[in-house]
């Protein structure tokens, strides 16, 4: 059951004081639970990327972080260098603004932009920010997403008012069905928590507490 449920944890480390030896943690505990992948600032790509060669975890970093009011251009240069550097999943939030601005020409123009820079390099996941956003325009994102065919839609950076929720996996599933992935992150500490994410349509999780849901599957287990 551990090493099922660890499988869909990119264990995350996204603090902006995070250091070599908070990264170093990270590494090893990723490799001894066997998570999906760590996910970590662009800065620290190349490093984890050294360190787990020959390990079944993958790296992932953000792009357009945390607030998405980047460039199209300066994104896919983002995208570009960490995958040069040994990244395999790419996790860019989109710009939030130009969305809520209706500006869906331009949240299309990035998405396509982002898929075909990512495109046989890496997993690319949608970042939308649902804390942010009405029920219209995440459904307007979402189709966006399924059309151009990216990997994952994911909810949330952890960084606004809000993180994954229930009704928000479920609208996401609604949306995009079973053509795109998704990842539910933000506020994810508990193994309820992961259950119901999950349960409700998540296929990854994104988690700084992936320590603290194996430690309860261990206790659930020796009941």
């Amino acid at each position: 059951m551990q090493r099922n449920i660890a499988k869909y944890i990119d264990h995350t480390l996204l603090n902006p004081d995070a250091t070599q030896e908070n990264i170093d943690n990270l590494i090893n505990e990723a490799i001894e639970y066997t998570f999906k992948s760590v996910c970590v600032h662009p800065s620290w790509v190349k490093y984890c990327a050294q360190k787990l060669v020959n390990t079944e975890v993958a790296v992932c970093t953000v792009v357009g972080f945390p607030l998405g009011a980047q460039t199209i251009e300066t994104k896919q240069f983002e995208a570009e260098d960490a995958m040069a550097k040994g990244a395999t999943e790419i996790d860019m939030v989109i710009n939030i603004g130009r969305l809520k601005s209706a500006d869906y020409t331009y949240i299309e123009r990035e998405i396509k932009s982002l898929v075909e820079v990512t495109r046989d390099k890496a997993l690319l996941k949608v970042i939308i920010e649902t804390a942010l956003l009405s029920d219209d325009e995440k459904i307007a994102v979402l189709k966006i997403a399924r059309n151009h065919q990216v990997d994952f839609v994911k909810t949330s950076t952890g960084f606004a008012t809000g993180g994954a929720t229930v009704a928000d996996i479920k609208l996401m599933k609604d949306i995009v069905g079973d053509s795109v992935q998704i990842k539910a992150s933000g506020g994810i500490r508990t193994l309820n928590d992961f259950q119901q994410m999950t349960q409700a349509g998540a296929t990854r999780i994104g988690a700084s507490a992936g320590i603290a849901i194996m430690h309860e599957i261990n206790q659930t287990d020796n009941k």
